[in-house]
């Protein structure tokens, strides 16, 4: 054997252990910055910028507030960034005329997918909440009736009648703003060659505002909910009387997280039977040839 052959060989054999532990280590740091509390911003479709809780921290200058909270039913008291101060840093625009007047889609983990106004969102009382002040650690309490952690932001509003989930959104789980051309982003879920002032077009309005953030049409919408159109329409298989009434009180039929709608009248929910109904005449299954 050859002098240093043995030092050698133990070398090459240390150096592999090494390696991999290296590199277990990388894997195991990059799994953990994964999990780090994290808010994603987008314009139509393409990531600008993600912004770490550290980094909301040293720029947007959180305070405690408190509000009526619906979702807990009591007043809570949360660790918070002004919301139009996390908007002005994730989007350079954001407090341009042209922020004001976009749309904005809030999506949390679940597949929640809210759509409001920019003018809405930065405007006074809108909150980015972190933690519960309430809380020993810091940390959120449970929400909603299947007790899901709310981290990593919970968007909470401050001001006399902003209790109201179907008007305010109160997205919990928040982890991605995007600001979208809504007619671009949801291409399949307009009504096609709907009349202006039509049913239909009333329906579709009533869809938008209140039911997409959880339902999506031609696979185009949230996630939370059953998709109500492909591939086969909702109005195919439950009949117009029970599907209004379970609009208005699914609770009345089920234990449920879909929330009560009150506050559509009879016109309402013929308009979004209307709507179901002209959809299912224009459908488009992003399943087809997808092995889906």
């Amino acid at each position: 054997m050859q002098p240093g052959a043995r030092s050698s060989r133990r070398f090459t054999r240390v150096l592999p252990i090494a390696l991999a532990a290296l590199l277990a280590s990388v894997a195991g740091a990059a799994a953990a910055d994964d999990t780090l509390p994290a808010l994603r911003f987008l314009r139509d479709g393409k990531l600008l910028r993600t912004l770490t809780l550290a980094e909301l921290r040293a720029c947007c200058q959180p305070r405690e507030v408190e509000v009526d909270d619906p979702y807990y039913g009591a007043p809570k008291r949360f660790r918070a960034f002004p919301l139009a101060a996390v908007l002005a840093r994730g989007f350079d625009d954001s407090k341009s005329e042209g922020f004001a007047a976009a749309e904005l889609l809030l999506r949390a983990r679940d597949g929640y997918t809210r759509t409001a106004s920019g003018a809405q969102l930065a405007g006074v009382g809108a909150f980015l909440a972190f933690a519960d002040v309430d809380h020993p650690s810091g940390a959120f309490f449970p929400i909603d009736r299947r007790q899901v952690d709310p981290a990593p932001f919970y968007l909470v509003w401050q001001g006399e009648g902003r209790t109201d989930t179907n008007l305010w959104p109160w997205p919990y789980q928040l982890v991605e703003i995007e600001i979208v051309d809504f007619a671009a982003k949801f291409p399949h879920v307009p009504p096609p060659a709907a009349a202006a002032g039509s049913s239909a077009q009333r329906g579709f309005a009533i869809f938008r505002a209140s039911c997409i953030a959880c339902h999506a049409i031609n696979g185009e919408g949230g996630k939370v909910g059953p998709e109500l159109n492909v591939p086969r329409s909702i109005v195919e298989y439950r009949d117009a009387a029970q599907l209004k009434q379970f609009i208005r009180d699914a609770r009345s039929f089920r234990y449920t997280s879909m929330p009560s709608q009150p506050q559509l009248s009879d016109a309402d929910l013929d308009a979004l039977v209307a709507y179901f109904s002209h959809m299912r005449d224009h459908k488009h299954d992003p399943g087809i040839g997808s092995g889906h």
